[in-house]
């Protein structure tokens, strides 16, 4: 079973947040925020989160870090009752904190097509 660690969420959150924008304080308080709810846990009730809460997770859900599933039990009357859970998307985060190599620029610019002409079609006589 995979733990996600501070350092292991705050390194994908930055390679994702922190592409559109999020500084590293925010990707940071941010990392600790999550996993004060989770913990060592990989899933959360949902009735738990208050509205502000829940805003943020649905945000991390759009992002990827985050899904959510429900479970149906009846209970002692017969009633049916739902329960909603936050699932961390472990898989996602750990390949989302790898460290993201910029790919290299290919020379497909304006006016590479100099680049291959001999250096003696410059001289003149």
């Amino acid at each position: 079973m995979t733990t996600i660690s501070l350092d292991i969420l705050t390194k994908a959150l930055m390679n994702s947040l922190g592409k559109k924008g999020m500084d590293a304080t925010e990707v940071s308080k941010l990392a600790e925020y999550v996993l004060d709810f989770f913990g060592f846990d990989d899933a959360i009730i949902d009735n738990m989160l208050k509205a502000k809460d829940r805003d943020v997770f649905y945000m991390l859900e759009e992002e990827g870090f985050l899904s959510t599933f429900q479970d149906t039990i009846v209970i002692k009357k017969g009633k049916t009752w739902r329960i909603h859970y936050w699932v961390l998307k472990k898989d996602q985060i750990i390949k989302l904190s790898q460290d993201v190599k910029e790919p290299e620029q290919e020379k497909v610019g304006k006016y590479d097509f100099y680049s291959d002409i001999p250096e003696d079609v410059w001289n003149r006589e």
